[in-house]
């Protein structure tokens, strides 16, 4: 069974040996992939676990408070992704100020040796780690010889030319260039979690909506959406979602907000996943609740026909 580890000491997580991948697996894209899928590749042909290794917050979120980079997923979708990739156990370790204090070096006898027993440990290109990013590659095959691990790091992951980044796959998502999101992903992009409860204005404007909070996070995109929601029912439900801040009623927190159509049931609790089809608008106030509802209309009907030729594609290339 796979197991979350969140602290750099601790009992040994796994005793018999691992491989470990490590690296940022924001949004999981088909450069991830293909670290991980190498790490899970050794793990299963030496018999021992295959570890996701990365952090939460995020290195560049924690170095930049004020101004935190956008993210593509949230840490619990990471975790779960990392599973779903064949990872018998996830590391999100905790980044705070104890850990840019710790040194690259002590950073592999305790996580790498102490808890993780590695046997192998892969890495992306340009890897660095540990205080003042002091810890690479090379520091990590030197230590590795002494103490009983190698490692490696994979070629990076080419498309059209540029390599596949998550910086890359941001500016896609912001530019409503969703074909490009989905071939650096290899998968459209969604956004997953369990439906909350909202303050219900929806419902009473005649558009109820299923409710994902961002848990403080920066999203990669926002806006007015045509979208499909998984986890209804075996096929897609199509919708149109809003993910912003809902200017008009004065929200703050980011929420991504999705009107099933035709849709009657109660979804609180349940697990979803949101796919993005097309951009619509950007998010914007409005004078008044009416004028909302207005726009919302006009919203359905686009979103509605973009997604019938969606389907219709998808249907001719089947």
């Amino acid at each position: 069974m796979s197991h979350i580890f969140r602290d750099v000491a601790g009992p040994a997580v796994c005793p018999q040996g691992s491989v470990v991948c490590i690296g940022a697996f924001d949004g999981l894209h088909v450069g991830h992939r293909a670290l991980v899928g190498r790490a899970v590749a050794r793990a299963r042909a030496l018999g021992v676990a295959a570890v996701g290794l990365s952090f939460e917050p995020l290195p560049r979120e924690f170095f930049a408070k004020d101004t935190p980079p956008a993210r593509l997923m949230l840490p619990r979708g990471k975790a779960e992704g990392l599973r779903a990739l064949g990872c018998d156990q996830v590391g999100l370790l905790r980044f705070n100020r104890a850990m840019t204090a710790l040194s690259a070096q002590d950073f592999v006898r305790s996580v790498l040796v102490q808890r993780l027993a590695a046997r192998e440990v892969w890495v992306g290109p340009d890897f660095r780690f540990g205080h003042a990013r002091g810890g690479d590659l090379k520091l990590l095959q030197t230590m590795g010889a002494a103490l009983g691990f190698s490692a490696q790091a994979i070629e990076p992951v080419l498309a059209d030319g540029e390599r596949v980044s998550s910086t890359r796959i941001r500016s896609a998502l912001q530019g409503g260039d969703f074909a490009q999101a989905t071939r650096l992903l290899g998968r459209p992009y969604a956004i997953g979690g369990h439906v909350v409860r909202g303050r219900q204005l929806g419902r009473t404007l005649g558009f109820p909506t299923a409710n994902l909070r961002f848990r403080g996070k920066i999203p990669a995109l926002r806006g007015i959406y045509a979208t499909w929601v998984h986890g209804v029912t075996d096929t897609p439900w199509p919708a149109v979602s809003s993910f912003g801040t809902r200017p008009t009623v004065d929200g703050v927190e980011p929420l991504l907000e999705a009107h099933l159509f035709d849709f009657s049931g109660d979804l609180y609790g349940r697990r979803i996943d949101v796919e993005f089809v097309a951009h619509l608008r950007d998010e914007e106030k409005f004078p008044d609740l009416p004028a909302l509802v207005t726009q919302m209309h006009l919203d359905e009907a686009r979103a509605r026909a973009i997604l019938l030729t969606n389907a219709s594609t998808q249907q001719a290339s089947a």
